[in-house]
Parts: C-alpha cells; structure tokens; sequence
C-alpha cells in the first residue's frame, strides 16, 4: 500500500486497460552498434505509459477530481475532452490535461476553495520518442498549503508541433522552469514573456536533452590543437 493510500485507508486503484509499451530495451541505455561499457549490459526492461485509474481512486484523490471536473462542465465543456485520463501511481495522483486546457485546468486548481493548489513546483520535461504523437511531456507538481496535498499535471505535444500554452500568468514562478524545458528539450511555451536560453549559449542549435539529440559534440579549440568530438574518439572495445 503506498504512503498516500496507508494513510487514507483506501486500497490502491486498479486498472483495466492493458499497458501501452512503449519499447524494450536492452543493457542500461538500450546501446546499439557497439559494445556496452555499463556493465549492465545484461539488463533488460520495457518501458511502458501509466494507466488510467479506475475509481475509486483512495482517500481525497477523488474529491479532487470530481471538484475539477464540476468546474469544467460549468464553463460549458465536457470534462472527456479536457481530461485525458486520470493516474494513479505509488501514492501519486497525476492528471492528464489536453494541452490547450491547461491554463483553464491551472486557474480552477490555484483558485477553487476547495482546491487551493496555491504553489507550482515548476515544471519538467521528458522526451519518448516512441510515444508516437505525443513524444514531448510537461509534468507540473502543484502543492496545495491550505490542504497539505500534492497533485501533478501532465501535458503532451508532438515533435512536430512543439507548442504548450505557458502557464507564467497563472503561477509566476514558473518563468525559469519553462525557458529551461525549452531550452535543453525544445518544448515551446507559447506566450512566455521571454523565452530565451538558459543553460546553452543563444545560438545553440537544437536541445541537448532529447533522446535524438547527437551523442557527440562539437571540436573544442586548445591553443591551436582540437579535439575531436566524442562520438569519433568513444571506443568500447
């Protein structure tokens, strides 16, 4: 029993539907073509996407969702449309938001009276590039003070329409978290009020954190002599 439910007494919830595989890999990083120098090379694991939860889904986790989707069908929506699916995993609750929703979805959480998610933890990006059609993630831990609970928002976009509505209005701080999920994974936050690199230089191409993002680098000057990049100096044998 997670740490969530044990202390509401709920049993963790259940689902259904079968896991949606994402890809099966082999050693520590699914290395292809060469040798694996991790020592792990014997490893193997398949990646899969969470689940939707099927009710009840334990404890306060339910009150949550039913307040959101009240707030959603009086603006005139269907909660279907804006709610892709609920999950419920290792005492988490994450809720999965069509991405053009996510400002209205932020607004009731921060400002319902019985949701009061006051704080945004930033925001975190994640590359799969066998999600097809949704390859790019945002997750967004959200804090309520006045209830003392955690609940996460996750958003997806395609690689080839990269866009997500910023949410720097509604929770100010996340200003440097999404110029920094831009910056290092190329999601872009439309309406930022400055979306600009943080780590890389500004005319850096591309986002080094994505998973196809070239392994190598670019030569490096030494007082005249150069160094290769790695990924034509890496030898595993």
């Amino acid at each position: 029993m997670s740490e969530n439910n044990a202390l509401t007494g709920a049993a963790e919830p259940t689902s259904d539907a079968s896991p949606e595989i994402l890809r099966h890999v082999k050693g520590m990083w699914g290395v292809k073509g060469s040798g694996d120098t991790t020592g792990f090379s014997g490893l193997r694991h398949t990646e899969v996407m969470a689940r939707p939860a099927t009710r009840p889904y334990g404890g306060w986790f339910d009150e949550v969702v039913d307040v959101l989707s009240e707030r959603i069908e009086g603006e005139g929506l269907r909660t279907t449309e804006v709610i892709e699916k609920v999950v419920v995993e290792n005492g988490q609750l994450v809720i999965f938001v069509e991405r053009s929703y996510l400002p209205q979805v932020a607004t009731f959480l921060r400002d319902d009276q019985d949701l009061r998610f006051e704080m945004c933890f930033g925001v975190s990006a994640v590359h799969y590039p066998a999600d097809l059609g949704r390859e790019l993630h945002a997750y967004y831990p959200l804090f309520s003070l006045t209830h003392n609970r955690l609940v996460s928002l996750e958003v997806t976009c395609p690689d080839e329409d990269p866009h997500i509505p910023s949410i720097t209005g509604i929770y100010p701080g996340n200003d440097w978290p999404e110029r920094e999920a831009w910056d290092l994974m190329g999601i872009i936050f439309d309406a930022h009020p400055g979306l600009t690199r943080t780590a890389m230089p500004d005319d850096w191409v591309g986002h080094p954190q994505r998973k196809d993002y070239p392994l190598g680098g670019i030569p490096v000057e030494y007082k005249g002599a150069i160094v290769p990049p790695p990924d034509t100096r890496r030898d595993y044998n």
